[in-house]
């Protein structure tokens, strides 16, 4: 008999606390795997401009878990990247642009408005046998029994064998583990807001380098009367936020297309727009007895080249899968062996985004000749050698430092 710190009104194999897109996702995908899952927090309602850009690996684990057919018409595809050197450097190198058909991809990924994309998987929880879905938050951990032990914001507790952090950069149960986090504040803000333009994307996202951070224009699919749209990231100086967050709509799309060159011609703002500061979160340890963290409450970092739910997907992956081969072992799920196999899966990976993300946005705002040139110079490298470009452009999609993609995750044929 598994001994507990007090009694639980609930026991479950996984607690996944925090119900935004990664905790939703690690919930659906813990079930389908034959666990008994409790997912807890209120439901993650961005809006104001915010979308998702999911590489094709994530669209396949997706698709693994059956989630991806009801997301798809909602998306638009990108099949193209182009990046736009803006920095006023001396030797501005030439665009670059990527195609997915080079390396044999129909596209590279497909964008989705975050809110839509939440309530998909949010109904696909609330549905899934295997899931108890409750909006109460975890008020507090326990940590020191052979379960852990939360109880909710309602007075009730669970005990379970494995929790799942997933409650965002401030992260609740991270604290409640004693788990240390490193944090960095850029002097930039992002900018973030839905567009209706005149010409058409072409299923094209456009990158423009600027001296304060990457301007960013995302496809989306037709809505309502508004047949060309795309959503926009745009990093600038916190000067330039607090000014623009006084413009009025009208105002603000014309800087907009002025910076965009007018390459999709006037802009439209749909909805309201968001402000947000950046800064980059590392975790050193993404473990404690009992408790793994996954999306941003395991690393965050400003949104440059797609990565953040990219990455998140690829931890859901790697937990899973590490409690799916405790059991086959006869192993505790929750247990050091199982938790250290995570660690291991994810470090590497975690790692090489964050300073990618990292040494990009510092090269950008630094106004240092040289480091202009030997941007200028991978630029120009990109454009011209076939083989270094495909190969970046399948690192994008696929890193080598994640696990290979597993097949469609099943309930054991005893669940």
């Amino acid at each position: 008999m598994t001994r507990l710190a007090e009694p639980a009104d609930r026991i479950c194999d996984v607690l996944v606390a925090g119900a935004g897109l990664a905790g939703l996702a690690a919930a659906i995908a813990f079930a389908r795997a034959g666990f008994d899952v409790v997912a807890c927090g209120a439901d993650e309602r961005l809006a104001r401009g915010r979308t998702v850009a999911m590489l094709a690996r994530s669209i396949a684990y997706l698709d693994s878990l059956g989630l991806w057919p009801a997301i798809e018409p909602q998306a638009a595809p990108m099949r193209a990247l182009r990046m736009i050197d803006d920095t006023g450097g001396l030797f501005p190198p030439r665009p670059v642009e990527f195609a997915s058909s080079e390396i044999g991809l129909e596209t590279f990924g497909w964008n989705v408005e975050n809110d839509l994309m939440a309530d998909s998987l949010a109904a696909r929880a609330a549905a899934a046998p295997g899931v108890e879905r409750t909006g109460r938050p975890v008020e507090s951990y326990d940590f020191s029994g052979e379960r852990a032990l939360a109880r909710l914001a309602d007075g009730r507790t669970v005990a379970a064998a494995l929790v799942i952090g997933a409650d965002g950069r401030a992260s609740p149960a991270r604290r409640a583990a004693g788990l240390s986090v490193r944090t960095h504040r850029y002097p930039q803000s992002a900018l973030t807001a839905l567009l209706a333009h005149r010409l058409p994307h072409r299923d094209v996202s456009t990158e423009f380098h600027t001296r304060q951070g990457p301007f960013t224009l995302v496809p989306l699919p037709p809505a309502g009367e508004a047949a060309d749209r795309s959503s926009l990231v745009w990093l600038m100086s916190d000067d330039e936020a607090r000014r623009r967050e006084t413009l009025d709509d009208a105002a603000l799309a014309r800087e907009i297309e002025r910076q965009a060159r007018s390459l999709l011609g006037a802009m439209r703002i749909e909805g309201r727009r968001g402000i947000f500061p950046m800064a980059r979160q590392v975790v050193p340890t993404l473990t404690a007895p009992r408790l793994a963290l996954i999306g941003d409450a395991a690393h965050a970092f400003p949104p440059i080249g797609a990565q953040g739910l990219n990455l998140g997907l690829r931890d859901v992956e790697a937990i899973v899968e590490a409690a799916v081969e405790a059991r086959a072992a006869g192993g505790d799920i929750g247990g050091s062996a199982a938790l250290a196999a995570y660690e291991r899966a994810r470090r590497a990976d975690i790692f090489t985004r964050t300073a990618a993300v990292d040494g990009l946005n510092r090269a950008l705002l630094a106004e240092f000749a040289p480091l202009d040139l030997a941007r200028g110079a991978g630029l120009a490298a990109l454009a011209a050698v076939g083989p270094l470009r495909r190969f970046v452009m399948r690192e994008g999609v696929a890193p080598r430092f994640a696990r290979p993609l597993p097949g469609p995750a099943r309930r054991p044929d005893n669940a």
